[in-house]
């Protein structure tokens, strides 16, 4: 059996020092490329879950106006410097919210509905905003009439 699936942690050290010192033919090149296709994977769906977070909260805010919290603006104001955090570390994500900013949507959608009772056919069947007004740094649904 391999270091592999012996000791995980003890493998990726190895691999490391492997690489490090240029000893490419002791690689294990097989298990090394499913961790680093991994890792991809694992960054695709950090971007869609906090994705998917930031909308839910965007539509409760907009169809709960009487139970906006300052958490709930926390929570806004973190997934979306998380998103963005995210984009600047890995440019090439902004295709994947593109691609699937719609399913991210549903899935905001049909927790928001499941979270404030509110029936799911209240929330629009597809995202009343653009990916880049939900990045807008202080971009709020109707702050503007919350303010007057």
């Amino acid at each position: 059996m391999s270091e592999y699936n012996l000791d995980f942690f003890n493998w990726t050290e190895q691999q490391a020092e492997y690489l490090k010192a240029g000893k490419f033919y002791l690689l294990d090149i097989e298990n090394l490329a499913e961790e680093i296709e991994s890792m991809g994977r694992s960054e695709r769906r950090e971007l869609l879950n906090r994705l998917a977070v930031l909308l839910m909260h965007l539509l409760k805010w907009q169809y709960q106006p009487h139970l906006q919290t300052r958490s709930w603006k926390v929570t806004i104001r973190n997934q979306r410097g998380a998103i963005l955090d995210l984009l600047e570390d890995s440019p090439s994500l902004k295709s994947v919210i593109v691609d699937k900013f719609a399913k991210a949507y549903q899935k905001a959608r049909l927790n928001a509905s499941d979270e404030t009772g509110i029936p799911l056919n209240r929330f629009p069947d597809s995202c009343p905003w653009s990916v880049d007004r939900i990045l807008e740094e202080n971009f709020i649904p109707n702050i503007e009439a919350m303010e007057k």
